[in-house]
Formats: structure tokens, C-alpha cells, sequence
């Protein structure tokens, strides 16, 4: 685990989409009173386990979007007294899962007070809830955008470069034709520009630590105008 702030963590893992070696990441946020809010739970091995029990009591669970889901089970089954939250139509798609919350775009009561959510209207193919933890002005997305860079492998680097989405926060021509409504998802986009982050972690590629509220905004120029 990669510790960001005091009480704010990531762990990697492998993982490929599309025969493409993206990666995936999980955040860990430690709450008031020392409960833990893991969000897009990555393998649940042994060792990410116990590391992550190190730094507190594992309490909720968030499956952030209808794609990362994987391994939410896993961590369920090590903690049942968990609250399984997911983004909205995942509870169709994953009816195996004993899930507690559908969340909306209000912060739900455990994290309310250090974390704010925001649900991205107009992209179903996704239906993500983006993240802002307030104590680290940290903006937490999974599907929006990528960053792929020089560390991922020659495939992933040349696909990305074919789709202009190399060596910065982009988003590839895949998602701009997913998104249905592009006036809802530009108010959601808007909504989470009033957040004032610093950092974006992401689920796929490079963790944005400069100038990262002028990356998201150039990530979506096109749409925003």
C-alpha cells in the first residue's frame, strides 16, 4: 500500500481489459473512529488483507461503478460486517451480492463528514460515483480517464498513443461515444469541478499529484468548452 496522507491509502494490482494491461487501484480512506471506506477493492490477498487491517477497522465497501465489482465479494466474505455500498444498476447486475446501499449523489452518513460523492449522470454504460476526501483535496475516479504513461507495457502504451490518449489524463474515444447525455454528464462534470482537489487518484494509470484540477478540466475540454 502507497500512503498518500495520513489517512489515505492505495493499493495496486494487475489487470487486463480488452487484452490491454491497464492496472487497477483501490483507495483506502480511514474514517472518523478509525473505520476504513475501501473503494474499487482490489484481489483480496492475504497479505493486502492484513496490511490493510493494519490501519483500522474495514467497515464499507464501494463497488464505484458497474465495472469495478471483481473483488468486492472477496472482501465481503473477509469482512461480513462490512456495509457493501454500489453504484446505481450494479444491484441488477451483481444479484449474488448481499448489498447494503445503492448510493445517489448525497455523501452517505459514514463518510459525510470527509467525503463527498457525486454520481455521473448520463454515462449508463458506467454509472460512476466520483469521490472527493476533503482532509487531502483528493478527487478519487475510476472509468473517467486514464493516464497512461511510460510505466505500462509497449501494447498499452501504443494503444493509447493510436487513440491520442497517451502521457496525460484522457479520456479515449470509447467513453465519449458510452456517454448518452452529454448535457447531464457535463452538469455532473461541473458538480465535481466545484471540488477544490489537488490530486487525482484514478483507477488506471499514474496518480495525478500537479496541476490536477487543469488535467481534468483539459481531459474534457471537449466537452466542457
Amino acid at each position: 500500500m502507497k500512503q498518500l496522507h495520513d489517512d489515505l491509502w492505495t493499493a495496486d494490482s494487475p489487470l487486463r481489459f480488452m487484452r490491454l494491461e491497464l492496472g487497477a487501484r483501490m483507495t483506502v480512506v480511514r474514517l472518523p473512529e478509525s473505520e476504513l471506506l475501501l473503494i474499487s477493492p482490489i484481489k483480496a490477498e492475504l497479505s493486502l488483507v492484513g496490511e490493510t487491517q493494519s490501519h483500522g477497522e474495514v467497515a464499507h465497501l464501494v463497488a464505484p461503478n458497474r465495472m469495478h465489482h471483481l473483488f468486492i465479494g472477496e472482501w465481503k466474505e473477509a469482512f461480513p460486517d462490512a456495509t457493501l455500498y454500489v453504484a446505481p444498476s450494479l444491484e441488477k447486475k451483481r444479484a449474488d451480492l448481499e448489498i447494503d446501499v445503492v448510493m445517489t449523489n448525497s455523501p452517505e452518513a459514514a463518510w459525510a463528514d470527509v467525503v463527498d460523492q457525486q454520481l455521473m449522470e448520463g454515462f449508463p454504460f458506467i454509472n460512476e460515483v466520483a469521490f472527493f476526501h476533503r482532509p487531502s483535496a483528493t478527487l478519487i475516479i475510476h472509468d473517467l480517464a486514464f493516464n497512461i504513461g511510460e510505466h505500462s507495457p509497449l501494447l498499452t502504451r501504443t494503444s493509447f498513443r493510436m487513440m491520442g490518449a497517451y502521457g496525460r489524463l484522457a479520456v479515449t474515444p470509447l467513453e465519449r461515444v458510452l456517454i448518452r447525455d452529454k448535457a447531464a454528464f457535463r452538469r455532473s462534470l461541473e458538480a465535481v469541478l466545484e471540488w477544490p482537489f489537488e490530486r487525482i487518484v484514478l483507477a488506471h494509470g499514474t496518480v495525478v499529484e500537479q496541476d490536477a484540477r487543469a488535467a481534468f478540466e483539459r481531459a474534457y475540454a471537449w466537452l466542457l468548452g
